[in-house]
């Protein structure tokens, strides 16, 4: 691929994602939209046509990497894993 082409590809990819980013941002006006009735209606799950809608509060336990690199150093360094990841980005 030549750098015309590169930057072309570079320039097209750019575009997509400005155009992902806002029907994203109209997604998420849609998805807030359709919670506010849920709660106006207090109701986690109503049916709209062919559609099953669920909001649901639950909880979620995650670990506090942080404060266990803080207080405990040695049992983070013996269980911590690292994985090589990938990044792509055009700027």
């Amino acid at each position: 691929m030549s750098t015309n082409e590169m930057e072309s590809t570079a320039k097209e990819y750019r575009e997509l994602q400005a155009e992902i980013k806002a029907l994203q941002t109209e997604a998420d006006a849609l998805k807030q939209q359709m919670i506010r009735e849920m709660d106006k209606q207090q109701v986690e799950k109503m049916t709209a046509g062919a559609f099953t809608i669920n909001y649901s509060v639950y909880a979620s336990t995650r670990l506090d990497t942080s404060a266990l690199v803080a207080e405990q150093p040695d049992i983070y360094s013996r269980y911590a894993k690292t994985t090589a990841v990938c990044r792509f980005q055009v700027a």
